[in-house]
């Protein structure tokens, strides 16, 4: 049986608050508190809750960026917080990240080429000549043209703009791709496209995705195994076909609720081509 690529392992994480005055213990908040899941390799983990639930935390321990309170992160076999700063600089290569907002990941003073091939240029050290054709590389896989490496992201529309932030994620050819709601800022037709393409990428590349959402609709077309948090804690988890249509915990309940048109008619969002 083939190991999973990613496991998380009995993940907390704890925040000191600012003293209330000088001579009091700094307070804690916990954020997240036994966070346990396993990714397969060439699969896509839904990670869904509401706002506070802990998701953008568990995003940045498995990208980390910050070191969990407790608890392990390994990919492909690596504890990542207990690598030494070389190594786990050598690491990132396996993974990377698309954030929520394609306006605000995108430096406007820098050009596509220079923003897609900065992964490359600082995990690798390559020069000028593959990381442009590396570039132009990635930009043809989210359906984007060589031409556009020369332009700045005030010349694209939102969707472009992410199809941009996904092949600055692709060009180090990392095995997992941390997505952080990464189309809650579009249209819902655009939305569909940025999702179409992120499903094919997976198929032609075999790329892993941990998707972060609080749309379930959009987690229910493009996973194959979700868990839903509360406050830090994993209350339940399932594939889609069985969490969305016969939920065990209250929460989870309340989530779907909020979403019209899912469980009974989970065509919520659809895409030419989408999974059954």
């Amino acid at each position: 049986m083939t190991a999973p690529l990613l496991v998380v392992d009995d993940v907390h994480k704890r925040y000191r608050l600012p003293r209330e005055h000088l001579l009091a213990a700094a307070p804690e908040v916990q954020a997240l508190a036994g966070v346990s899941f396993t990714l397969e390799a060439g699969k896509s983990l839904g990670v869904v809750g509401e706002s506070g639930s802990g998701k953008s935390t568990l995003a940045r321990l498995v990208m980390a960026l910050e070191a969990p309170s407790a608890g392990q992160v390994r990919l492909d076999g690596e504890d990542l917080h207990a690598l030494p700063p070389a190594a786990l600089r050598a690491a990132r290569a396996k993974f990377q990240m698309v954030f929520q907002d394609p306006y605000g990941s995108l430096d406007p003073r820098r050009t596509v080429l220079q923003t897609v091939a900065e992964p490359l240029a600082v995990l690798h050290g390559s020069g000028r000549a593959e990381q442009r054709e590396r570039a132009a590389e990635a930009l043809d896989a989210v359906g984007l043209r060589p031409a556009d490496l020369a332009k700045y992201p005030h010349e694209f529309s939102g969707g472009q703009r992410q199809r941009i932030a996904i092949a600055r994620a692709l060009i180090t050819r990392p095995k997992l791709i941390v997505a952080d709601e990464p189309v809650s800022a579009l249209d819902v037709s655009v939305q569909a496209q940025v999702l179409n393409l992120m499903q094919d990428l997976q198929d032609r590349f075999g790329v892993t995705y941990l998707f972060i959402s609080h749309d379930l609709a959009v987690v229910d077309l493009v996973c194959d195994h979700v868990i839903v948090l509360r406050r830090g804690v994993v209350v339940e988890e399932g594939d889609p076909d069985r969490l969305f249509t016969d939920p065990q915990h209250e929460y989870t309940r309340r989530l779907l609720a909020a979403v019209p048109g899912l469980p009974q008619n989970r065509s919520f969002i659809t895409t030419p081509g989408a999974r059954p």
